[in-house]
């Protein structure tokens, strides 16, 4: 096992002796890159983004923002790193940062470093094109949200400016072109990112381990059930920072190539559990319809780029995002251990409150979801702001309606209950009946006494059960005549 050491800006930089909570952002100012600042330590501002060089689609490498707060610095050990230092000097400006000089996007300046690197990733992505004359609006050209250069304004969506007011951030995302020939960091994009290697960070008292395969993994699982399982950070990450907490041993599971597929078969979908949310959104490119409308409510693209699916399970979380769609979907979780797999379906995965069936030596492999997916299919999330929140009710639809009558009905529901549920009754109320306003009212008013709603500072339990019943009454007035499978 190789000495630990992180590149960033191009030099290698060891990590012997550093403590394995550490953060990413915390080793980077310690280093003298103080661009990254700590705004939140929750995930929440952007303002600690940096880049990191990651397995692309259309290109080897793409350069990925992730929020250096969440991260331990050791779970980069071995990978290529890039903060705004690195990006520009004073005296040859990178062209993010001068438009953002130019056009006015920077005050007080805490925040821009970040956006500059969130700003970059979207710079660099591969597939950016000036978008056409049809593209965006009914009227033709871009939209708001992206620019005639191509830009995805959403690439920006966890980065805060509290000074500026965003037109100008705007105006220098959407003035930047493509980079020129000779830009180092484009080119970097034809070599594939170092792989990351087994590593070991050992400091008062705690261990952070990187195994080489599952099969170590799994076997220092059976020897030490008390790890903490970490992916992407982007739930332990915060307990971390604002809450104290400390892990003895934390095992690294991000990185596991067993845990990083992704198979398309006539029958199933399988994702693996390691694959971050934004992976999967492209890899799925569009062959699951619920999934595509959970993603953009799921946090921010800087979340989305670290958190993963297994990451989203494995917390038990009664408010994750992706897991009433997953329920609608019926989906499965595959649990591995030295003894072997089991698949378990997620309906039947949680016992209670962040309490699940998964022992303490078994970990996430993957998820399984049936094919084909219901023709109707609607993720409906209530939270105080439209993006980057969290839910107070979510609830998710897949309805197989055929000849106007409700043939199969699956129905996922978070933040009513003590864990995700299934609307049961709901479905019941639904299946083998016309889908009309009749049927709808009947079914609305069963969906409003789903669960166990509480009251709590998001919402009330009224309010809940009330939203619960609305979300059908919307399903049914955006989908009054659904289009059927296969038609």
């Amino acid at each position: 096992m190789q000495s630990p050491a992180v590149t960033v800006n191009g030099r290698s930089l060891p990590l012997d002796g550093t403590a394995p909570s550490t953060t990413a952002l915390d080793w980077l100012r310690a280093q003298g890159l103080v661009g990254c600042k700590e705004g939140c330590a929750e995930g929440e501002c952007g303002a600690c983004s940096v880049l990191v060089a990651r397995p692309g689609r259309t290109t080897p490498t793409q350069w990925t923002a992730l929020n250096a707060c969440l991260v331990p610095i050791a779970a980069f050990a071995g990978q290529e790193l890039v903060t705004a230092e690195g990006l520009g000097t004073p005296d040859a400006l990178h062209p993010v940062q001068r438009e953002m000089a130019e056009r006015g996007g920077s005050q007080c300046g805490y925040c821009t470093p970040g956006f500059v690197c969130s700003m970059a990733a979207e710079y660099y992505r591969a597939d950016r094109a000036p978008a056409a004359a049809s593209d965006g609006h009914p009227g033709g050209g871009p939209d708001h949200l992206h620019g005639p250069n191509g830009f995805d304004l959403h690439a920006l969506s966890g980065n805060l400016c509290r000074c500026t007011g965003y037109r100008p951030i705007r105006d220098a995302a959407f003035a930047l072109g493509a980079p020129d020939d000779d830009d180092r960091l484009a080119a970097r994009r034809s070599q594939p990112p170092p792989p990351a290697p087994a590593t070991r960070v050992a400091a008062d008292g705690a261990e952070f381990v990187r195994p080489a395969g599952l099969a170590d993994a799994l076997t220092l699982l059976a020897d030490r059930p008390e790890a903490l399982l970490a992916a992407g950070c982007t739930d332990w990450g915060v307990e971390v920072n604002l809450r104290g907490q400390r892990a003895p041993l934390v095992v690294a599971i991000d990185q596991l190539p067993e845990l990083r597929g992704f198979d398309v078969t006539a029958s199933a979908v399988e994702i693996g559990a390691s694959l971050s949310l934004s992976e999967i959104e492209e890899r799925l490119a569009g062959r699951l319809p619920l999934l595509d409308q959970v993603f953009p409510q799921f946090a921010s693209r800087l979340i989305r780029n670290g958190a993963t699916i297994g990451g989203n399970l494995g917390t038990g979380s009664p408010i994750g995002d992706t897991t009433p769609a997953l329920l609608a979907l019926e989906a499965t979780v595959v649990l591995a251990s030295v003894d072997g797999e089991r698949e378990v379906p997620l309906a039947d995965y949680f016992t209670g409150y962040r309490r699940s069936v998964r022992r303490a030596d078994e970990l996430i492999r993957a998820v399984r979801i049936p094919l084909p997916a219901a023709g109707l299919a609607a993720f409906h999330k209530v939270a105080k702001r439209r993006f980057d929140d969290i839910s107070s009710v979510a609830v998710a639809f897949a309805l197989d309606v055929r000849d106007g009558v409700v043939r199969r009905a699956r129905i996922g529901l978070g933040g009513v209950a003590a864990t995700p549920v299934r609307a049961r009754a709901t479905e019941d109320a639904l299946t083998d009946q016309r889908w009309d306003a009749d049927t709808v009212d009947r079914a609305a008013a069963v969906l409003a006494t789903e669960g166990t709603p509480l009251d709590d500072h998001r919402s009330s339990a009224a309010y809940r059960s009330a939203m619960l019943g609305q979300a059908l009454h919307r399903l049914f007035a955006e989908n009054p005549t659904p289009q059927e499978v296969g038609a």
